[in-house]
């Protein structure tokens, strides 16, 4: 088992000696919330993703949304109602990516690896791994497309972005 990292008040002073240069060049202020372009994308928390520039978006035109894997959980389903009727949202990306950890294995591979690192057991957790990719977008872009709080209501891509090229390629 690892070593577990003691909770210290100075474990984040770098990042907020950034953020004090962030402020400094800050000038995105005074949005509303609303998006812009009636975008929303889901996609996957590797920061390998700049979800915005990939599709020439700015601050405030877009909601983002991110789960491992870029997977419609139920917490990302709701993201999606409140954008559609609340945020001006007409236009919903789901945005997996090519060489993502969660399309490496299934849930029970990466049970093992927290266990084998841990010793902790994740119960029936689900994880929403699968090396299945497309499938799992097709069902996430079906359930979108089908569900009766956004049916009629935006139009459901699926796409894969290319973390190697930046390319994004519509499949769905």
């Amino acid at each position: 088992m690892e070593d577990s990292v003691p909770a210290h008040q100075d474990s984040f002073d770098d990042l907020l000696a950034a953020n004090v240069e962030f402020q400094r060049q800050f000038t995105d202020g005074g949005f509303d919330g609303i998006a812009r372009a009636g975008v929303l994308m889901l996609t996957c928390m590797d920061s390998r993703i700049l979800p915005l520039h990939m599709v020439g978006l700015r601050i405030g035109d877009a909601k983002i949304l991110r789960t491992p894997g870029a997977h419609l959980t139920d917490d990302a389903l709701i993201g999606v109602i409140v954008g559609v009727h609340l945020l001006h949202v007409r236009r919903v990306l789901l945005v997996p990516h090519t060489r993502c950890a969660m399309a490496t294995g299934t849930d029970a591979d990466i049970a093992a690896a927290v266990r084998a690192s841990t010793g902790a057991d994740l119960g029936d957790l689900k994880i929403g791994a699968t090396p299945d990719q497309e499938g799992r977008l097709a069902a996430d872009v079906a359930r979108l497309r089908d569900h009766p709080l956004i049916a009629g209501r935006a139009e459901i891509g699926g796409f894969l972005y290319d973390v190697d090229t930046g390319a994004l390629k519509q499949l769905l």
